[in-house]
């Protein structure tokens, strides 16, 4: 999973912080628009987490921050809930243009407000998905609504809200009875899932209540049992990611992968170098998965290393050599772990007398053993792990044959 930073301008000439999160192989089927919380940012962790679970189900996710808020410009007076609709709309256009037209938004909140206006607005958007959201916009105002009459005597007001303070104005206030949000709903027509905590102190449960209310079919609803309005546990949070994942799949088509072919080998690897950077396609006939060097070394990180599928392949046969020995032994083995480390050791340090001192190839292998066995059982296992086909494979002297295939 990668996360590029973007830049993009809204209609006033600010310009809007934002993250695209990408699937694994940096290859989306879709493309989905997070909108987060009243006075929040996109870089809450609720907001990433949900952002990259949904990126496991092949969306990549616009994370962006609202006009005045984390790293946007723009003052937080001009934050109205009519300038986030419009921040949306203006950032679908700029995903439509650069990359591909958003077909989900999620909202957060009084972004989940936000996501169901500028649902009705584009025609592109085919679902959407809320999350605390309230069934009316100006629930929010009661965050700062004792301080509603200094605002109409001085104008311009310093108000506290979660213990953060924030300069607003008449307009900014005004703005939030400007929208019908049951009606906006009622006539909205597109897929909705709603997700609320029947424990939301923020945003009561009966707000979700009567946003379902309002809605047609297809319509859902999922509890989030135990959390809190603003998912502060990784585990809600995430939940909350894969379940609109999982829900959304009904309405979007699956899109096949291009398979590699493995012209009658047992495996294929492909870089595109000049898209790709280190990121490396590997197919075998059933199954698909992707290679990467990290970002210390100039790679993406999208996936293991070479070393580390080497030291994969080690482990699973490591384990599977011993599972199939245990059986047979009819030995009480429940469970194993195997703990695999590559690097480069110096002959000398690790006593082994070669003819010219020199850095050798190093494989650490721990095992750990989960089952009433005794300690004979567990030499003999230990034994047993050298003895798995990869091990011997890799100890082994291996004779390579490389050739050209021409075009």
């Amino acid at each position: 999973m990668k996360s590029t930073k973007l830049k993009i301008k809204n209609r006033n000439g600010l310009t809007l912080s934002a993250s695209l999160e990408l699937p694994a192989n940096q290859k989306p089927n879709y493309y989905a628009i997070f909108a987060h919380c009243f006075t929040c940012s996109s870089n809450l962790n609720a907001v990433k987490h949900v952002s990259r679970a949904l990126t496991q189900d092949g969306f990549a996710v616009l994370r962006f921050d609202f006009t005045g808020l984390g790293k946007s410009e723009g003052e937080f007076a001009d934050s109205h809930f009519s300038a986030n609709v419009d921040d949306l709309l203006d950032v679908h256009a700029y995903m439509a243009e650069h990359y591909g037209a958003p077909s989900l938004v999620v909202g957060h909140s009084l972004g989940g407000a936000a996501v169901l206006v500028a649902a009705s607005k584009i025609e592109a958007i085919k679902a959407v998905a809320t999350v605390g959201a309230p069934a009316t916009i100006n629930h929010v105002t009661h965050l700062f609504s004792h301080q509603v009459e200094a605002i109409e005597d001085k104008g311009d007001v310093e108000v506290n809200i979660g213990g953060r303070p924030f300069v607003i104005n008449q307009d900014f206030v005004a703005e939030f009875h400007k929208t019908d949000l049951p009606k906006v709903v009622k006539n909205l027509r597109k897929p909705l899932l709603i997700m609320h905590s029947p424990f939301d102190k923020i945003v009561g449960i009966e707000n979700a209540e009567q946003l379902y209310k309002s809605a047609h079919h297809p319509k859902s609803f999922i509890t989030l049992d135990d959390a809190d309005h603003l998912l502060s546990q990784e585990k809600d949070s995430k939940y909350v990611g894969e379940s609109i994942g999982t829900w959304a799949k009904r309405y979007f088509p699956k899109v096949e992968n291009t398979m590699l072919s493995t012209d009658g080998e047992q495996l294929v690897g492909h870089l595109n170098i000049s898209e790709d950077n280190f990121t490396t396609a590997i197919q075998t006939k059933n199954h698909s998965f992707i290679a990467d060097e990290p970002a210390h070394i100039g790679g993406s990180d999208f996936g293991p290393s070479p070393y580390e599928y080497l030291n994969a392949a080690l482990a699973a046969c490591t384990v599977m050599t011993l599972k199939m020995y245990a059986e047979r032994k009819q030995w009480d083995l429940k469970e194993v772990f195997v703990y695999i480390s590559h690097s480069r050791k110096h002959s000398d340090d690790l006593q082994i007398e070669v003819d010219k001192p020199k850095y050798l190839d190093h494989i650490s292998k721990k095992l750990k053993f989960v089952g009433n066995l005794d300690a004979h059982q567990k030499d003999r296992l230990k034994v047993i792990a050298s003895r798995c086909p990869v091990h011997k494979t890799i100890a082994s002297t291996v004779i390579f044959e490389t050739n050209i295939i021409s075009h």
